[in-house]
């Protein structure tokens, strides 16, 4: 009898075989599609928290926002306003207008002006409408008003101030609590939060510090 091959066995021989293609597809299949979207969505969410934790730092450390609350820093500040306030690297000096916590007073933080640093010997007369640093008159132009004894009293009107403190005013001297006032008193120099720079906001009270 003489050998014979069915169809199927003479179909099978003529085709050569494939190999099969990386992970075990043959290369007769559909090819793997590569997709970047999952490595693209990582990335970006990386850059995020990169750049959420620099706002951080930077609004922690180096510079933030405060608004300004109350009428005591008036006609030079108004309440609402937005200011920037710089605290890198920042040594209190005579004059600035500086952010600040005391929080024998209160747990919010209150903007005044620096009118005495470490060492300096204050004076303040209402009967003159003056303030002396040292003996020197102030040159206070930006002052709301003349000054009134305040309702609590004369307070610390006549003092040295320790090394490491200051002694602030507000420019609204009727209506400021400030270092006159029994519970601010003098300041730490390490309550200082930063130096007020420009007001940022309402746009129409822009202007630098």
């Amino acid at each position: 009898m003489g050998h014979w091959e069915s169809e199927a066995e003479r179909n099978s021989q003529a085709r050569p075989a494939q190999p099969a293609q990386e992970g075990g597809e043959p290369s007769g299949g559909k090819p793997r599609r590569e997709t970047s979207g999952g490595r693209e969505l990582y990335m970006n969410v990386r850059v995020l928290v990169s750049m959420m934790a620099v706002f951080v730092m930077m609004f922690t450390f180096v510079a933030r926002i405060i608004v300004v609350s109350g009428p005591s820093m008036e006609n030079t500040l108004w309440g609402g306003d937005l200011i920037l306030v710089w605290g890198l690297g920042y040594t209190p000096k005579q004059g600035d207008v500086v952010v600040l916590t005391q929080e024998s007073y209160q747990e919010d933080s209150i903007v005044k002006r620096v009118i005495a640093t470490g060492g300096q010997r204050v004076d303040i007369d209402y009967g003159a409408n003056a303030v002396r640093v040292d003996g020197e008159l102030l040159e206070e132009d930006y002052i709301k008003e003349q000054m009134f004894v305040p309702g609590y009293g004369e307070g610390i009107n006549h003092v040295t101030v320790p090394e490491g403190c200051l002694f602030v005013m507000g420019d609204n001297r009727n209506e400021s609590a400030d270092s006159r006032y029994p519970d601010i008193g003098i300041v730490d120099t390490r309550c200082v939060i930063g130096r007020g720079v420009a007001v940022m906001f309402p746009f129409e009270h822009w202007k630098r510090l």
